[in-house]
């Protein structure tokens, strides 16, 4: 297995699996968006199968994951706890200090991954993700990198 930059020659492949991972997903233009705007895309492969990717933004000493997905078939195999690892190994990489990320209330497994990883919730953002004819809540995690390391 090996991470590699996310390109727009791989939209497709990620679209598949964002489509398929999510009942909301991401639109072709936020993934193209994210990769304008540097934001680091990653995509975890293996064997030329595409098995996750990660879209973070890092700035001023912070880092925000944007989205972090695992092909639908594979997950509870550890991938997602790799996708994440690495994601923070690039953005302490690049100066973040602590990381946030938002969840739905209702993604248990995401929560205990980032929960095992460090983070801790700080907040509640009302109505913040589409949900049909509603909306959902985010809860607001936050963790401190100053002790990540490649190692941990």
């Amino acid at each position: 297995m090996q991470f590699q930059l996310m390109t727009e020659v791989l939209l497709p492949a990620v679209m598949d699996i964002e489509e398929r991972a999510y009942r909301w997903p991401w639109t072709e233009g936020m993934f193209r968006d994210s990769l304008n705007s540097g934001y680091l895309c990653h995509v975890l492969v293996d064997a030329g199968q595409l098995l996750g990717y990660t879209v973070i933004y890092v700035a001023v000493g912070e880092c925000h994951i944007l989205n972090i997905c695992v092909e639908p078939e594979k997950q509870g195999l550890g991938l997602g706890r790799m996708l994440l690892r690495h994601a923070l190994e690039c953005a302490v990489d690049h100066g973040a200090e602590q990381s946030f990320l938002e969840v739905r209330p209702s993604n248990l497994s995401a929560i205990r991954l980032y929960e095992s990883m460090g983070y801790v919730q700080v907040g509640l953002r009302k109505e913040y993700y589409p949900a049909g004819d509603a909306r959902e809540d985010a809860l607001v995690y936050q963790a401190d990198l100053a002790g990540f390391s490649r190692s941990k």
